[in-house]
């Protein structure tokens, strides 16, 4: 269940997380010149001044931010964890325990992300209504300036015309987030924090902090942190990253799906997270039943680690 952090001949955890950095900063500055040079492709250099060209919200404009979407998850996200597996010369599917995923498993996972979903969506609400000491109020603003501004984003990004926009927004914004976010973070960082201090319940934690710090969405820091982990937890147990990606990427294929229901019946996105949908006893049977299936699959994939052993 654990093999994939203990391969004898890799690099010092440190210095693993230093070129998880330094690859990763690589790929900013590569996705970022890929950006420019789409946007400049489409509007001229009269593009990049303009933020209105951009968030006009047209079918153009949309292609253009969704194209970005794609270069920077792609060269922040994929490309750092892969150029470590490529410098470790160790295969990636061996590196990141790709081992082929059981249907079973596949199931189970599909039924603690079904049954979470309620908890997040109140742990959501709660963190939404934070407030800070009126001596951090200036904190807070600019806090509340920055999830209007990611809002804004988001929604630009969600805006759906037909059929064909939902299926690009499940392929950009739901799946590609997904394998890279988990190659990243649980493949990468959560993978070498397990090396560095021997304890993968510290590593996990720390991993789902920085994945949710990441996104600059204050308000919705504590979902994202304990999504996290979750997904870092299944990844531990299972020891494979494919359970991790399904996980990340059905949470990412709600959110794409409910954003297209709304929109098809003329409802604000922004509205869309400022009211509760379930019944108080619908958070706590969720919290039940999330703590019951993260308990078998903990249960299951041990028991199946033991008898491969045996």
């Amino acid at each position: 269940m654990n093999s994939i952090y203990n391969e004898a001949e890799e690099k010092d955890a440190y210095i693993q997380l230093l070129m998880i950095l330094c690859y990763t900063i690589l790929g900013l500055v590569i996705g970022s010149v890929l950006s420019i040079g789409a946007i400049v492709g489409v509007y001229g250099t009269d593009g990049l001044g303009n933020a209105a060209v951009l968030s006009s919200g047209d079918p153009v404009s949309a292609a253009v931010l969704k194209i970005s979407q794609v270069l920077t998850t792609g060269c922040m996200f994929i490309l750092p964890p892969l150029m470590l597996a490529w410098t470790e010369k160790i295969k990636i599917g061996n590196f990141y325990g790709f081992i082929k995923p059981k249907a079973s498993l596949l199931l189970l996972v599909f039924l603690i992300m079904v049954c979470s979903m309620p908890l997040m969506e109140s742990i959501g609400l709660a963190n939404q209504k934070m407030t800070l000491p009126e001596f951090l109020k200036p904190v807070e603003n600019w806090m509340r300036n920055k999830e209007d501004e990611a809002m804004k984003m988001t929604i630009l990004l969600l805006k759906t015309r037909n059929g064909f926009d939902f299926f690009i927004n499940i392929l950009v914004i739901a799946l590609l987030p997904a394998i890279g976010e988990e190659l990243m973070f649980r493949g990468g960082v959560q993978r070498s924090f397990t090396r560095m201090f021997k304890n993968p319940h510290v590593a996990i934690w720390i991993s789902a902090f920085i994945f949710s710090a990441i996104h600059l969405q204050f308000f919705g820091f504590f979902p994202r942190l304990f999504l996290g982990a979750a997904f870092g937890y299944i990844y531990l147990w299972t020891g494979s990253l494919w359970y991790a990606m399904l996980a990340h990427f059905m949470n990412n294929a709600y959110a794409v799906s409910v954003a297209w229901y709304l929109q098809k019946h003329n409802i604000p996105l922004a509205e869309a997270d400022n009211s509760s949908n379930f019944p108080w006893y619908g958070y706590v049977i969720s919290l039940i039943l999330s703590i019951f299936l993260f308990k078998y699959l903990k249960n299951k994939t041990t028991a199946n680690h033991g008898e491969q052993l045996g």
